[in-house]
């Protein structure tokens, strides 16, 4: 089993999730008391977060490049980013850094394909819905991408950093994510991409009417997949 370099914190609460479903897909597939090989950097979201509302991304890419270099050379034989928005700095994050990457918007992509879905809605941060470092990939995937309206985008990114990323879940916040979802599918979405780590606290394949795509579930997967290789 390779070891799984996991650059998270932002925010803690998914790098919880990812940490706790490598763990459960290692037990089901390996059995016994298997658990996955995992080197995990969890960065100060404060920090990032404070980028991030700057503007100043160039400091921010610095950061990654610098702790993606750290799990390298720590023993990190895979990368990857325990988060959906900073994917808007993957290529400054990999200068110099050989190990592969597993790309959390690719592997969402060829999930949705496998099953000939083809116009999935997106709820996510406000830069990855309103930005094109993701949505361009999931174009160049074949997927025609459905973005909230206006009004929907504000409030799914309120929501993601004022409650969200602080670990905080309420009946109001689940119910607006279950009716900006409805609005979603009746603009023509055959699916959902739960596009933020933490969206999956909310929704789910229980509250949602058509399949939906928990991109930090995907992207478990896919990392063990790797992870194991030739010996699963």
């Amino acid at each position: 089993m390779k070891t799984i370099g996991i650059l998270g914190g932002m925010s803690a609460a998914s790098t919880q999730i990812y940490y706790r479903e490598l763990c459960r897909l290692t037990r089901e597939q390996l059995g016994g008391l298997h658990s996955p090989q995992l080197l995990i950097r969890s960065l100060d979201f404060d920090q990032i977060e404070s980028l991030q509302a700057s503007g100043d991304w160039e400091s921010a890419g610095a950061i990654l490049n610098d702790e993606a270099m750290r799990l390298q050379r720590g023993g990190a034989e895979l990368l990857v980013l325990a988060t959906n928005t900073m994917h808007k700095l993957a290529r400054e994050m990999m200068q110099g850094v050989t190990i592969p990457f597993i790309h959390i918007g690719d592997a969402t992509a060829r999930r949705i394909k496998e099953i000939n879905l083809k116009a999935p809605g997106l709820m996510a941060t406000a830069f990855t819905m309103e930005q094109s470092f993701y949505v361009d990939r999931l174009v160049a995937a074949g997927l025609k991408p459905i973005i909230p309206v206006k009004n929907d985008r504000a409030a799914i990114h309120r929501i993601i950093y004022e409650e969200l990323c602080r670990d905080i879940t309420t009946p109001a916040s689940e119910a607006a994510y279950i009716a900006m979802a409805k609005r979603l599918i009746n603009a023509g979405a055959d699916s959902i991409i739960l596009g933020c780590t933490e969206v999956g606290m909310l929704l789910n394949s229980n509250n949602v009417d058509v399949p939906v795509f928990d991109t930090t579930l995907i992207h478990c997967s896919v990392a063990l997949d790797e992870a194991l290789g030739a010996a699963h």
